[in-house]
């Protein structure tokens, strides 16, 4: 089985004003990377668009269809002061879930032995009834109930190395003790949430705070010595990555210095985590990453960890 992208065209009509850091360019340097012969053996397959149902098991009814209804006709609109919309962020925003969803399917069904959906807008922000951090739906939470729902899954583990903590992912799920969230982000940093003593319900969330100023070997030794022996001992059916690389060193907005060895190297990890878990099980969905080299480079050494998985 080969490591699938799913994406899809409509991604890059979600259009942000001039000089915001989530724009259209982000995910055509991260295709433009993708399409280098070192990744001719990568299946590629079209997202579909999420349905309302699929969403709603994360999102409120009504911020459903507010979200989608009250698009601008032209130009932009404001969701709050970070999250901007345009006439074509609706149909990029339910072809961003509906990768998830797609790249669950995929691998239940043995059609893929893991998948990467390199979409926009990222998602691990979206609270249940609220737009903020760039973010609209929640990608991957979308992709854990369907999961549940459609496929009988129990039990699913969330790794998300976003250099901001996923507040909306957690809050999905903190109640939930079949759902096991881990999150290495920077501290202090928006959303300003993710502290180490958020455990959840059932010790099923794990925060792993890093200074600014850490690199490799605090990120390492955090993977190392908390999120594989705790993803060991939770035994998921099933592991979601929420991939942002905005940890990179050259990346604007935060002051962690990761390298693209570094995103290899925990790829490498968590798919023979996975391998040994559950059948190698691994959807991941891009989160953040706003320099274009460094997002294009990290998520080629992400993509190259999946593939050889």
């Amino acid at each position: 089985m080969a490591t699938v992208l799913v994406t899809h065209r409509a991604c890059l009509a979600h259009e942000t004003p001039a000089g915001h850091p989530e724009r259209a360019e982000r995910l055509r340097a991260v295709l433009s990377a993708l399409d280098h012969p070192q990744f001719q053996g990568l299946k590629r397959d079209s997202a579909p668009a999420a349905k309302q149902g699929q969403l709603t098991r994360v999102h409120a009814p009504a911020y459903v269809k507010g979200l989608l209804e009250d698009l601008p006709a032209q130009g932009f609109a404001r969701l709050d002061s970070d999250t901007a919309v345009s006439p074509g962020s609706g149909k990029a925003a339910l072809r961003a879930a509906g990768a998830v969803i797609r790249a669950v399917d995929l691998v239940m069904a043995g059609r893929a032995k893991n998948a990467f959906c390199a979409v926009r807008p990222p998602g691990h922000h979206a609270e249940a009834a609220r737009a903020m951090g760039f973010c609209l739906f929640n990608n991957v939470a979308v992709g854990v109930c369907h999961a549940r729902a459609v496929h009988g899954l129990k039990r699913i583990a969330i790794i998300d190395f976003d250099v901001h903590h996923g507040n909306g992912t957690q809050h999905s799920f903190e109640n939930d003790a079949d759902i096991f969230y881990v999150s290495t982000h920077q501290s202090p940093l928006y959303p300003r949430t993710g502290s180490a003593s958020e455990r959840g319900v059932a010790n099923n969330v794990l925060n792993l705070p890093l200074a600014p100023g850490a690199g490799g070997k605090e990120f390492r030794a955090a993977f190392a010595k908390k999120v594989l022996p705790a993803l060991t001992r939770f035994r998921p059916e099933f592991i979601f990555i929420s991939a942002g690389f905005d940890a990179h060193r050259a990346d604007p907005l935060a002051q962690l210095r990761l390298e693209e060895a570094d995103y290899a190297w925990a790829t490498r990890r968590i798919c023979q985590a996975a391998k040994g878990l559950c059948g190698g099980r691994v959807v991941s969905a891009l989160e953040g990453g706003y320099d274009l080299a460094a997002l294009a480079g990290s998520a080629a050494a992400h993509v190259r960890a999946l593939m050889a998985a």
